[in-house]
This record gives C-alpha cells, sequence and structure tokens, in this order.
C-alpha cells in the first residue's frame, strides 16, 4: 500500500515512517520545507511538498495514495483554536478527495480531550466543556466521513509519547526542573498522564491502516496513567533535585503553559483497542524511560 504520511519529519510521524517501510509499505511524506524535504530524501522517501493550511496540497497527497495516516498538528500553545480549524481544514480536503474510495484516512486526536478524572474509553466522545476544544471538530468529521465512503479512523495519543529523542512535555518538565531548582508536581500528585513509548504508537498507526474499522476510534494508550508525583519523582532522582509540591496557583508561574497540562487527570483505557486490533504495547513504560533516556548532559 502507497501511504501518505503527514508530519513525516516529526516525532510520531517518523517513527510510523519506519513501521510502515518495515511491513513493506511505500510512503509519500508531507514536507513543509526544504529541511524537511532532505530529511526525507535522506531515508529514500518520496516528497509531497505542502503544509496544512494548503489544502489543495493536502488534497493531491491524498489522491496520489492509497490510504492516509495523518499525524501532523501545529502546536501553537498560543491559538489552539486556529491550529484546530486548520487541522480540521486539512482532514476536510483529504477526506473530499478519498469520498467514495473506501481507502483509509487515519487522523490523529489525544486523550486528554476526554471527561477528566475518569478512565476514557475509545467509545468515549469529547468533554464538550473541557480544555481541549480544538481537536474536538476534527475528531467528528472523521468519523462523520465513514458515512462518504472513506474507510475513516482516528487514533488517540496519550500526554506522554515517550522515548530516547523525545522533545515533547516529559523533556520539557526535566528542563523546568534544571531550571527551577527542584522538580515538582501539583497538589498531591495523585493526577494521573497516560503513555506509550513511540514505536508502539507506530505499530498502532500501522495495523489501524491495515486492519482499523470505519468510523472508529482507537487508544495508543500503554499505560492507563501514571501518576504526576511519580514522574517528578523520578526527576528529581535523575538530576539529584529536590522533590516538592506546589499549590494549583503556584503552577502557571512555574510551569508556564505546561502547568496546565501536567495539571490534568486524564487516565486513558484502551483495552478495546487491543482486543479489536491484537496491539500489545512492548516498549518500556514511562518512568523506565525517563531514568534511561533523559537525563543527559
Amino acid at each position: 500500500m502507497r501511504v501518505f504520511v503527514t508530519g513525516a519529519t516529526g516525532w510520531v510521524g517518523s517513527a510510523v515512517i519506519t513501521e510502515l517501510l518495515d511491513a513493506g509499505h511505500e510512503v509519500l511524506g508531507l514536507a513543509r520545507s526544504a529541511e524537511g524535504a532532505e530529511l526525507l530524501a535522506r531515508r529514500g522517501v518520496p516528497v509531497h511538498r505542502g503544509d496544512l493550511s494548503d489544502t489543495e496540497s493536502m488534497a493531491a497527497g491524498a489522491r496520489a495514495c492509497d490510504g492516509v495516516i495523518h499525524t501532523a498538528f501545529i502546536h501553537d500553545f498560543k491559538d489552539f483554536n486556529a491550529a484546530g480549524e486548520t487541522d480540521r481544514s486539512a482532514i476536510a480536503a483529504m477526506g473530499d478527495a478519498l469520498a467514495g474510495t473506501g481507502k483509509p484516512l487515519i487522523t490523529t486526536s489525544g486523550s486528554a480531550l476526554l471527561r477528566h478524572g475518569v478512565v476514557g474509553t475509545e467509545d468515549d466522545g469529547p468533554d464538550l466543556g473541557g480544555p481541549a476544544q480544538h481537536r474536538t471538530a476534527s475528531e467528528e468529521l472523521t468519523l462523520a466521513l465513514a458515512a462518504r465512503g472513506v474507510r475513516s479512523s482516528l487514533v488517540r495519543l496519550p500526554p506522554s509519547v515517550h522515548g530516547d529523542g523525545d522533545y515533547g512535555f516529559a523533556p520539557r518538565l526535566v528542563d523546568i526542573a534544571r531550571a527551577k531548582g527542584v522538580s515538582a508536581y501539583i497538589g498531591d500528585g495523585e493526577n494521573r498522564w497516560p503513555a506509550v513509548h513511540r514505536f508502539d504508537a507506530a505499530r498502532l498507526y500501522r495495523l489501524v491502516l491495515e486492519h482499523g474499522a470505519a468510523g472508529k476510534r482507537y487508544h495508543a494508550i500503554a499505560e492507563q496513567g501514571v501518576a504526576t508525583r511519580e514522574i517528578a519523582a523520578t526527576i528529581g532522582t535523575g538530576l539529584n533535585l529536590p522533590v516538592v509540591s506546589i499549590s494549583a496557583a503556584e503552577a502557571p508561574e512555574h510551569f508556564g503553559f505546561l502547568g496546565r497540562f501536567f495539571a490534568a487527570d486524564c487516565p486513558a483505557s484502551s483495552a478495546l483497542t487491543r482486543q479489536q486490533l491484537g496491539w500489545t504495547p512492548t516498549g518500556p513504560n514511562l518512568i523506565d524511560d525517563l531514568a534511561r533516556h533523559y537525563f543527559r548532559g
């Protein structure tokens, strides 16, 4: 199968490409810059130039392939709503291009958009009063495309997709601890973050591409919920720093924009995903991965 991969040079997308190539698929990678195109060319991956805001290029990439895995997202923490609308428009363009073909279109969302404080499942829709509304329209559109003859489905990622080379939330927590001289958690630190190793997530995307059902949500969740206090303790040990609790009122100043995420209690299950696709995570857990890779330099 020839697969159009967006976010092809990103943390998740680049791992998805490795997984697809190892399984015998062909890849067309989206690149929005000359640097990105060069990275893909070095891997022997054909390049499709464009970006999420260029809906014509998104549609053309989709039409040129047998399926799409959409991992790209503009992580603009200053304007989530605009980033969400760009994502929705890109999905709409690719969906229009694939309408009536029965080809797979797999989009990406986040488990943190589910109702907090309870274990979210694949059957749960987004919390319409929650903090992650920028992803909701894209989820709804993806599932609706199934009625238009697209084998559309979505993969929800947890807050931590970890591994060697991670540049997401976990290394930012490490950097904050270094800068502040303490490793902090908020309140009692019992709020939970689900997690998955990068390569386990990539394998799930491939399984959804090959076997996923139209109109379904899948969860790339290896660990249902890791207590943030345990994350902070591991960072403290790794950096030889004190581990302290701070109040919710202190969190914005201490963590910056990351405070709202690190305060979330958003456990999630992948039981249905494992049952339906036979996905079994095999990578290291978040705490072991932190200890192994995150305290260099």
